[in-house]
């Protein structure tokens, strides 16, 4: 699938209107529901196709961030043959308290996984927090980059975004 077709099934499975508050807290008249594209196993396989173009030769890990990110970093890891890390909003009260899942070691270089990003907020806590527990984080990977800021706002801590999408990049491709 080309990227303009897959730009279509991104658009036909997960763009709604109406009014929705963002993570980030501001509203917006539509919304991508990246849980409708992430459960569609043709467009997830697609989604991550697109993703593994972009990653860098050298990695060790790939942290999927807490929920949405999961799905496509586990993909990754099929595709990669790289282990993956999950990454909760904050850590479990249970078992190992753990904020970051799965086995790594000070000084591995992870790559962040993540599905729509807005302001970039929730990527900014994570790569601060898996650098405070000894992993090298320089690069965050997502599917929609809605261009409101988060790429600036993780330039400001030294971490890259790329993604498989710009909003403006997204919409006109599946308008042609």
């Amino acid at each position: 699938m080309d990227k303009r077709d897959l730009a279509k099934q991104i658009k036909a499975a997960s763009y709604l209107t109406g009014e929705f508050k963002l993570r980030s807290g501001q509203t917006s008249s539509f919304y991508w529901d990246k849980y409708r594209f992430e459960s569609d196993p043709a467009l997830l396989c697609a989604i991550v196709d697109e993703l593994h173009q972009l990653l860098p030769v050298s990695f060790d890990k790939l942290a999927g961030l807490e929920l949405g990110g999961v799905p496509l970093a586990t993909g990754l890891s099929f595709k990669t043959g790289k282990p993956c890390l999950y990454v909760r909003k904050e850590p479990k009260t249970y078992g190992t308290c753990n904020l970051v899942e799965g086995g790594f070691q000070v000084g591995d270089t992870a790559l962040v996984i993540e599905d729509v990003v807005t302001t970039a907020g929730q990527i900014r806590t994570s790569v601060s927090q898996m650098r405070e527990l000894g992993l090298k984080v320089g690069h965050a990977f997502c599917v929609i980059d809605r261009e409101s800021g988060g790429r600036e706002n993780l330039a400001e801590i030294g971490c890259s975004l790329t993604s498989v999408f710009t909003l403006g990049e997204l919409e006109r491709l599946a308008q042609e």
